[in-house]
């Protein structure tokens, strides 16, 4: 895997189009979801986004918050794994590389997610707590987990 993490400024128009691609692929079509996918948060100052390439294939794709933008805390989202590479341990290694790069960028910093509820257990492995109920966004089950500074390195 050969691994981005870039700016938007940074971003080529061809990684773009190929990360709003993914994004539409896996959360528009997939999951039968309209929603606004173009929401400014890409371009705020301080995201980064994180690419992750299989030769010159994009397959796996982060969206990495500085503290303000979508939680008082730092924050990731829009994780996505192209279809044909899921199944072979790829969001485990997704989410460590998001992890080490907030932790690179925003050192010892909580980092606040709305996960889907099928994926509790995929979080509370990396050391993420529920901090709300379920709650419905865009008609699928989310609840807002919390990864703690002090409890990221327990793992």
């Amino acid at each position: 895997m050969n691994w981005k993490c870039l700016t938007f400024a940074e971003l080529t128009t061809e990684q773009l189009y190929e990360l709003l691609k993914l994004r539409v692929d896996v959360f528009v079509v997939e999951q039968t979801c309209p929603y606004p996918e173009l929401d400014d948060k890409d371009r705020a100052s301080g995201v980064y986004h994180l690419l992750g390439y299989q030769g010159e294939t994009l397959i796996a794709y982060a969206r990495l918050l500085p503290a303000g933008i979508s939680y008082d805390n730092v924050s990731f989202g829009r994780v996505a794994i192209a279809q044909p590479a899921r199944g072979h341990g790829l969001g485990q290694t997704l989410m460590t590389t998001i992890l080490q790069h907030c932790q690179r960028l925003w050192p010892n910093q909580d980092i606040d997610i709305g996960a889907q509820e099928y994926l509790l257990n995929f979080y509370q492995d990396f050391g993420f707590k529920a901090i709300s109920e379920v709650y419905l966004e865009d008609d699928i089950p989310h609840l807002d987990m919390r990864l703690s500074h002090a409890n990221a390195g327990n793992r």
